[in-house]
């Protein structure tokens, strides 16, 4: 490439030289037609000469050619820069997040249509980026890619649904799928539907009354009759606690606390708040309420996947997503279509619903002191039962050392308040647990020997099936068996230490250390190890022999 440059420099540097002789001739005095053909004549007799442009290139002085060649060099350096500049990733992304931000302002000036259009060639712009190994450069990319995605679901959405905060404005729809969840609900799921629309009377009121003001259909309402079946406890397999079965971390985004004393999930109304809160995000997301309950369902990163790899208009027709969905959230909206219907008209499908229960009447009392629910229970002389249900956030039913506003009986407010200083304080009780991680090669039988306990009380206090398989790095909780809570082996290894011992499955140095209540660096300076790292069946000294 740069001896072509240079070549092309130098016949435009000869060309430029030919020019200035054959200017410079012309100005000369203009002879005779004679002398012109003898000239012509004697040229024809001379010895042949170099023809003008290379003989031009070789009249060339050294100082000119090191000029030309300097000029060829820098040039080949700026068309290299520039093309290594148009192919440079970072450049693309560069140019599609400006394109991503333009989108926004186009959006805000009220220009969907260019909008779309900017956020289009901002993602035509990311499909040339080849990251290759470079993790930070395929981090930009995934980023700028689910910006993008998201931003053109906002505009459609802002131009598909309008939410009027009443009845009927999500669509009632009738399908195949609504139909197959209708004839569970009208056979072997009878007494769940009865038995939860019963439940709802509880807390529906103040759902329908907090819906309204936010602006969202008031049939959001019965959400919770398919979610937990409007039982305050219920818990998941999926640890999703209470009437809108918020997992852990979707409970901390809208603010619902959870310590040691208290889960707020299982308060009905702070719990609905933030499901209301939540509900308002994903729809402002994807604009159809099909596929926010779909996402509220199972998540909306996993809808926002299966939407990106769409190629029809999936806000118009969720169904086409159904077929590609977690079996559970793909049963998720047709099942709540079947909710609705029945209970628009319950006769037309032969339920007969009853009565619903009444709502909770109580009077609250603010607390800053650590009681428990069974010693006030008495002071005021009400079953234990109905203050627990009314405090159903209180985790170990004991009131927190900061301010929390007890629900009492109605009627028994001043009697609280009357009983307060004669009523002990009181503190958390003691962990009756463990907390076990599992490692490479453990299951639940040799788990529960480690610890001395059983496979049905690790399940039960895990929520988990006896069968089911457990997975590497796992959290487990361990109840405490008759050696208060210490490891079997432990307890054994104090009586009679072994002088060597052979590396299980999943063991460590530090596993092994704590077993025989020694230090790390004792085994390695006894066994001569380098590294920290052990290996299966390999046989270690513990004690010096």
């Amino acid at each position: 490439m740069y001896m072509k440059k240079l070549l092309t420099i130098l016949c435009l540097a000869a060309l430029t030289l030919g020019c200035h002789s054959m200017q410079s001739a012309k100005r000369g005095d203009d002879k005779s037609d004679s002398k012109e053909i003898v000239l012509s004549h004697a040229t024809a007799n001379a010895t042949p000469q170099p023809a003008p442009l290379l003989k031009a290139i070789i009249d060339l002085s050294d100082k000119e050619i090191i000029e030309v060649e300097e000029t060829a060099l820098n040039e080949l350096q700026d068309e290299t820069a520039e093309r290594e500049e148009r192919i440079d990733p970072q450049n693309y992304l560069d140019t599609a997040l400006q394109l991503y931000e333009e989108s926004q302002e186009l959006w805000s000036s009220d220009n969907p249509e260019e909008a779309i259009d900017s956020l289009d060639e901002a993602y035509q712009n990311i499909i040339y980026v080849d990251s290759g190994d470079d993790a930070e450069l395929d981090q930009q990319v995934e980023n700028l890619r689910f910006m993008i995605s998201k931003r053109i679901l906002e505009i459609y959405s802002a131009r598909h649904v309008t939410v009027n905060g009443t009845s009927d404005a999500i669509p009632l729809i009738m399908n195949s799928y609504v139909e197959r969840e209708i004839k569970l609900f009208q056979g072997r799921e009878l007494n769940f539907f009865v038995q939860s629309y019963k439940r709802s009377g509880k807390y529906r009121d103040k759902m329908v009354k907090a819906l309204k003001e936010a602006g969202l259909p008031e049939e959001l309402s019965w959400l919770p009759l398919i979610e937990s079946g409007f039982k305050v406890n219920a818990l998941s397999r999926a640890r999703a606690l209470g009437l809108w079965q918020f997992i852990p971390s979707t409970g901390y985004k809208f603010n619902l606390r959870r310590d040691a004393w208290v889960d707020e999930r299982l308060d009905p109304e702070k719990s609905t708040v933030a499901a209301i809160a939540y509900l308002k995000e994903l729809h402002h997301i994807f604009g159809d309420w099909t596929t926010v309950l779909a996402a509220y369902n199972c998540g909306e990163t996993r809808v926002l996947k299966l939407i990106r790899s769409q190629k029809i208009n999936y806000l118009d027709n969720f169904w086409d997503l159904y077929e590609r969905l977690p079996r559970e959230t793909a049963r998720y909206v047709p099942r709540f279509m079947a909710t609705l219907h029945i209970l628009k008209d319950p006769a037309k499908y032969g339920i007969d619903l009853g009565e619903t229960e009444s709502p909770d009447v109580f009077e609250s009392v603010t607390v800053k002191k650590q009681m428990n629910l069974r010693v006030i229970a008495k002071k005021l002389r009400s079953p234990l039962a109905e203050l627990v249900s009314l405090n159903p956030v209180l985790r170990h039913k004991i009131t927190p050392k900061t301010a929390y506003n007890l629900k009492v009986p109605e009627g028994k407010r001043h009697t609280l308040m009357a009983q307060l200083d004669s009523i002990p304080q009181t503190s958390l009780p003691k962990r009756s647990f463990k907390v076990h991680r599992v490692k490479r090669g453990e299951t639940l039988s040799h788990i529960a020997r480690r610890y001395g306990t059983s496979v049905r009380k690790i399940a039960r206090a895990n929520n988990i099936n006896r069968r089911r398989l457990i997975k590497v790095g796992q959290r487990l909780k361990i109840p405490a068996g008759r050696n208060t809570g210490k490891r079997t082996y432990s307890s054994r290894s104090k009586q009679s230490p072994k002088k060597t011992y052979l590396v299980r499955k999943g063991d460590s140095l530090w596993s092994i250390a704590k077993q025989f209540n020694t230090t790390i660096s004792e085994i390695k300076k006894l066994n001569n190890l380098k590294s920290s790292t052990v290996y299966y069946n390999q046989r270690l000294r513990i004690s010096k022999l």
